[in-house]
């Protein structure tokens, strides 16, 4: 670390100045490659946290769980399988998301990889109940910093006027995860390959993260915003200088000078978020996030499930699930080019619109052809929205608070999911695949309303002036 020769004073202008001269870059083939390293780092992260619906049936085929349990907080059904994942994501968001803040960007997004790498490894070779979910548990606590820590990491290295497309883009890249484990699932999950039972070799297969991520570190330069932010200014103009050269070289024609900086606080702390203006922003965060999860995790972990009550064959379930999960990246795909068009709240709502009424559709088709097209587009739906709210809440707070925030609004959605898994399993054994999806269908309702009416505007407008 080089500390800074300058007086505060001049370097929070200094800090600020560097926001400024990101802002005003054309996104080239040098940022691009960052927003694509950061995905491959994403992409491990999405196939560890959606391998849960798609290896389901086999750990019910393996005697270790059941499909559902007589009591509505069973531990030895699905739901305590998904509900241990997500109480660890719980825990990596809500108290360890400061770590990124504290030790940067780049090395959290390293060190949080290798963690759940590790976990997941571990728990592959589980043969008990209690053994799997602590280990998942162990895994989550990971995957929740990892998905903080990459939301800040890419906000800040993009220009504001392609973070939507950088969004939409690295969701594209981490949702080609979901159609990989499921044809992995689909194949594998009904056999035991060298006698090791086949939902065993997709868990391992995915741990193949580990081999990538030095590398990627290597590549991958530390937020030259978070570097200003604390004090490390001859890094950040050190980095910023070379970026600059990388970029005017490859776009052609010399860089506009950078607008007046915005100057901030160079430290903050948790509290801010219950300050105006960030109070209001957390309030609407916190209710959207406690019910989005019920959309897009009641419909992802549970779709092979879901088709089995229709009684759909468990050989057939996952074919179809397969092909559903094939959607999973054109969703972000799709949005690319209207990312940074169509304001970012009113994507959010009208993913939220679509989930609901691809949901219900979905729950009255009886013939494959309708089921798959109806999860096609519900899977879509779900998608846009997903990667919409990752952009999204990364804008809403400063650089220096900027993982915590997220990692507190964020772990409201972890702990809606550890108590979803349990509701849909007691739906689905009380009210059927139709009462799941009325539930989906009420939860998209408080989250139109949510951003729709308290949702502040964010693009193309520079990070520091979202959160002054």
């Amino acid at each position: 670390m080089q500390p800074s020769s300058l007086s505060p004073e001049a370097a929070l202008v200094e800090s600020g100045l560097i926001g400024a001269r990101l802002d005003r870059l054309p996104a080239t083939r040098i940022i691009w490659t960052y927003v694509l390293l950061l995905s491959l780092g994403g992409f491990f992260e999405y196939y560890d946290l959606f391998f849960t619906g798609y290896i389901a049936p086999g750990l019910v085929r393996s005697h270790i769980l059941s499909a559902t349990t007589p009591g509505f907080f069973g531990a030895t059904g699905i739901a305590s399988f998904a509900a241990s994942m997500f109480l660890g994501l719980f825990v990596g968001t809500a108290l360890f998301s400061f770590v990124a803040d504290r030790f940067g960007r780049r090395t959290i997004f390293t060190w949080s990889l290798l963690w759940y790498t590790a976990a997941t490894v571990v728990m592959a070779f589980q043969r008990d109940v209690f053994g799997l979910n602590f280990w998942r548990f162990i895994a989550g606590i990971g995957v929740g910093v990892e998905l903080v820590t990459i939301d800040s990491y890419l906000s800040e290295l993009m220009p504001r006027q392609s973070r939507g497309r950088a969004f939409a883009f690295n969701s594209t890249i981490q949702f080609a995860a979901v159609p990989v484990v499921a044809l992995l699932a689909w194949l594998l999950v009904p056999i035991s390959p060298l006698g090791l039972d086949g939902w065993r070799w997709v868990v391992l297969i995915g741990a193949a993260s580990a081999i990538l991520v030095w590398w990627i570190r290597r590549r991958v330069p530390e937020s030259p915003r978070w570097l200003a932010q604390h004090g490390r200014i001859e890094e950040a103009q050190t980095l910023m200088a070379a970026l600059e050269r990388r970029v005017a070289a490859e776009a052609g024609f010399s860089l506009p000078l950078p607008a007046s900086a915005e100057v901030q606080p160079s430290r903050g702390s948790l509290i801010e978020i219950w300050r105006p203006p960030y109070r209001r922003r957390t309030v609407m965060l916190v209710i959207f996030n406690l019910f989005q999860t019920v959309g897009f995790y009641g419909f992802s972990n549970w779709v092979p499930t879901l088709l089995i009550e229709r009684g759909i064959a468990v050989t057939s379930s996952l074919q179809y699930t397969f092909i559903i999960a094939i959607a999973a990246p054109f969703g972000p795909l799709l949005a690319v080019a209207l990312a940074d068009k169509l304001e970012r709240k009113w994507q959010i709502v009208l993913a939220a619109f679509g989930i609901a009424v691809s949901g219900l559709l979905f729950a009255r088709m009886t013939l494959a052809a309708l089921l798959i097209l109806f999860g096609v587009l519900l899977t879509l739906s779900n998608n846009i929205m997903s990667y919409s709210l990752h952009a999204y809440q990364a804008e809403l707070y400063p650089t220096r608070i900027r993982a915590r925030a997220i990692g507190f609004v964020y772990s409201w959605s972890r702990l809606s999911v550890v108590f979803t898994s349990f509701v849909i399993g007691f739906f689905l054994a009380r009210f059927g695949v139709m009462g799941v999806f009325v539930l989906i269908a009420g939860s998209m309702a408080v989250v139109m309303l949510s951003i729709g009416l308290f949702g502040p505007r964010t693009n193309h407008l520079p990070l520091e002036m979202i959160s002054k």
